[in-house]
Formats: structure tokens, C-alpha cells, sequence
């Protein structure tokens, strides 16, 4: 990884690259974000299927997303608490972690983070509640997650002004009618208060605009708070489990930078897709450490015609994709070129990319060079369980 990559968004174990990280950003990340497996014993399925019945779960196309299966709780909290570790290191001196879990492992989480950051570090724990359906008929429905956020010192940042919400009707009732209603206390009532410690939030619903078909993604309403709260515009915020990529999408468009990472190529394919898919996409990188490289056996098949210094390429099939119900190009989300490669790294300069849930994705793009002389085209390709490839293609263009 090079220094000062405003962006980065990272195949490989987070572990290692946290460590990989701490020469360059040790006590310069401003706000972390975790959001582990839960220790839950499921395992999730990510949807793959376009035009399928919302209604019907048994009836759609899906693939593996990520096994959160542990032999024992001891295992996973092996799995957690060196992590843990590694991002207090990272986290500024006014810097501040969001551990993300539900009731499965948050308690034993407190009480290892009692143990890294000081039990006095412990800001809030804050609930995030959401509806839907539950099959549960013996116990109450389990219809909240637990958002643990600890600051590594007493100088962290707090915005309360940017998330302050507007007070319920009632209360402005209320308080209009008898300023006294507040014993003696009369809040500001179009400024508006700063919110509780349990948020309500949606879930992402099937056919939400934010759905990636990625399981336990979180929506983007949720992330937003957490940002406007613990930094500012042009702060480093970081996502060692990236997931669906909720973090870099957020952080984009707040103009925050950010590096994110996940060890399942399914996770960081549908991050960077969602990424290129934004409305105005930033620039950032793509690492993949080693044993995470492209497959040798995956390769675009595209065919290459030159008129003079315009060049044509039509994306003919992928050699090594998955099989999906639907054929080529189905099974691809995106494919890109690099117009004059080194062979070595690829720098996306063209996209086509599958909006989500569409059947649609161009198989052809152009690119006019201001010069003649030879050059190395480089084509990169995703299939839809985030395999990946790169084909390179030599050509002589002529002035």
C-alpha cells in the first residue's frame, strides 16, 4: 500500500492489514467502525437473482456470503479481541470505536474493551431498533442491536449540532402551551435536541434503493449518525469488516476518507460495485494482499479493434465465471479497462457496471488515445460471486 491513498478498499484479512496499517496510521484514524460477525452460529446467504419475487425467500437465486459458525465462544473472542487491540493503536487521540454486535457477544465484548480502552472510555451504548418479521412465539421478539462506542481518550469529538433532531409534535405542543412544562428548563425548539442513546432505524428492506443483495447490510441513515457525530469533513475513518460496503459509500459522500477492508472477495467485489454505482464516485484504490490475487483460471475473452487511435472492445465471455440461471453475461456485474497498462497495476479508467437488480450491462466501450505508437490494454472482470480476472492485449495503433 502506498502512503497517503486518500481511499483504499482492501481484499485480505483484516488483521494483517491493521498491522500492515500501523507505521502509516497508527493514532490517526479518527472513527472506527466494527461490524464483526455476531457469534450468531448462521450461516448467510447473499442474493444473486434479478426480477424475483420479494414474497418468496425459498424461491430465490442465492450464493454463500460469509459462515459466522465458531466452535465455541472462546474462539471468537480469540478472533475479536487481538482486533480490538489492533484498532485502539490505530484510533487518534480524539478518535472514537463503534463495535457493532447484538446479544449473542456485546457483554463479553464490554468487558473486553473495559479491559483495552478503560471502562471509563465507554461513551455510550447505544440500541438500534428496527421492525420485522420474526417467527419467535416463546419470548419477546429480538428486534435490537447493540452499538458499543468507546473514545481512546477524554479529548474525542463530539458534534452535537449535527445530529440533533427535531423534537416530537407533541413536545412542541406541549412546551407551546406552558413554557413552564419543562421545570423551569424551556429547550430550544427549532434547534432541536440531541438524540437518546436507542435510535430507531429501518433494516434495508428486499427492494430498497440502497439493497445490494449483501446479508446484514445496514442502512446508510445508521452510519451517517455515527459520522456526523465522531468526525469531521477530510477525517480518515476506517471499516475492518466492510461487508456491503456501507462505510466507504457514506464516508464518500460525506467527504470523509477512508480505508475499508473484508476477507471475502464477495464483500469487497460488492463494495467496490456499489462504489463505482454512486452517484458522483470518488477516487479511491483497490488492494489485494497476498494469497488474495486475481485467479489465473478467470479470464475476460474480449475481442479488440483499432481504427487509427480509436480503439473498440466488446466483452465476448469470461473463461472460469460461475454458472448462474442466467448465462453470459448475466453472471458478470463488471468489467473495466485500463487504456495503457504497466501489466503490473491495474488503473480503472472505463467501467461498465450492472446496476443491482438489472439485467442490463453494456459489453462494449471506447477509447480515443492522442497518439499512435504500441500499448497495453489490461481488462478486468467480476462475475457475481466476486471472482475476478485480468486478460492483457498488445495492439500497435497507427496516427
Amino acid at each position: 500500500m502506498q502512503p497517503h491513498d486518500p481511499n483504499r478498499l482492501i481484499l485480505g484479512e483484516n488483521g494483517g492489514v491493521m498491522t500492515a496499517l500501523l507505521p502509516e496510521v497508527e493514532g490517526k484514524v479518527d472513527l472506527i467502525y466494527a461490524d464483526p460477525p455476531f457469534l450468531s452460529g448462521k450461516a448467510y446467504a447473499a442474493r444473486i437473482g434479478r426480477k424475483e419475487d420479494s414474497r418468496r425467500p425459498s424461491e430465490w437465486n442465492t450464493i454463500e456470503g460469509y459462515c459466522d459458525t465458531w466452535s465455541d465462544g472462546a474462539e471468537y473472542l480469540a478472533m475479536l479481541y487481538p482486533r480490538l487491540k489492533l484498532m485502539h493503536r490505530l484510533l487518534a487521540p480524539t478518535g472514537t470505536l463503534y463495535l457493532h454486535l447484538d446479544w449473542h457477544a456485546s457483554a463479553y465484548a464490554r468487558v473486553m474493551l473495559d479491559e483495552i480502552f478503560g471502562p471509563r472510555r465507554l461513551l455510550n451504548e447505544i440500541i438500534w431498533t428496527y421492525h420485522g418479521p420474526s417467527p419467535m412465539r416463546t419470548a419477546f421478539k429480538r428486534k435490537h442491536d447493540t452499538i458499543l462506542v468507546y473514545t481512546k481518550t477524554t479529548r474525542y469529538t463530539f458534534n452535537a449540532d449535527a445530529v440533533r433532531v427535531a423534537y416530537a409534535p407533541q413536545t412542541v405542543k406541549t412546551f407551546g402551551s406552558s413554557p413552564k412544562a419543562g421545570f423551569g428548563k424551556v429547550p430550544d425548539l427549532e434547534r432541536g435536541k440531541v438524540p437518546e442513546d436507542w435510535w430507531y432505524f429501518p433494516v434495508i428492506a428486499r427492494l430498497h434503493r440502497e439493497r445490494t443483495g449483501y446479508p446484514t447490510q445496514k442502512p446508510e441513515a445508521l452510519i451517517e449518525r455515527m459520522l456526523a457525530a465522531s468526525s469531521h469533513a477530510g477525517d480518515l475513518v476506517m471499516d475492518p469488516f466492510c461487508g456491503s460496503g456501507t462505510i466507504p459509500a457514506v464516508a464518500s459522500r460525506m467527504d470523509r476518507r477512508w480505508i475499508a477492508c473484508d476477507i471475502h472477495p464477495l464483500a469487497v467485489q460488492t463494495s467496490y460495485r456499489r462504489l463505482l454505482l454512486a452517484e458522483t464516485p470518488s477516487p479511491f484504490t483497490l488492494w489485494q494482499t497476498d494469497g488474495q490475487e486475481e485467479s489465473a483460471s478467470f479470464e475476460p475473452r474480449v475481442s479488440v479493434e483499432a481504427m487509427g487511435r480509436q480503439v473498440k472492445l466488446k466483452l465476448n465471455s469470461v473463461s472460469g465465471a460461475v454458472e448462474t440461471p442466467s448465462p453470459f453475461p448475466g453472471n458478470i456485474v463488471l468489467w473495466e479497462a485500463d487504456w495503457d497498462s504497466s501489466g503490473s497495476v491495474f488503473r480503472s479508467r472505463s467501467q461498465a457496471v450492472r446496476a443491482w437488480r438489472s439485467e442490463h450491462i453494456d459489453l462494449e466501450m471506447e477509447h480515443e488515445f492522442p497518439m499512435g505508437g504500441d500499448r497495453l490494454i489490461s481488462v478486468r472482470a467480476v462475475d457475481a460471486v466476486g471472482n475476478s480476472g485480468v486478460a492483457n492485449f498488445p495492439i500497435h495503433l497507427k496516427d
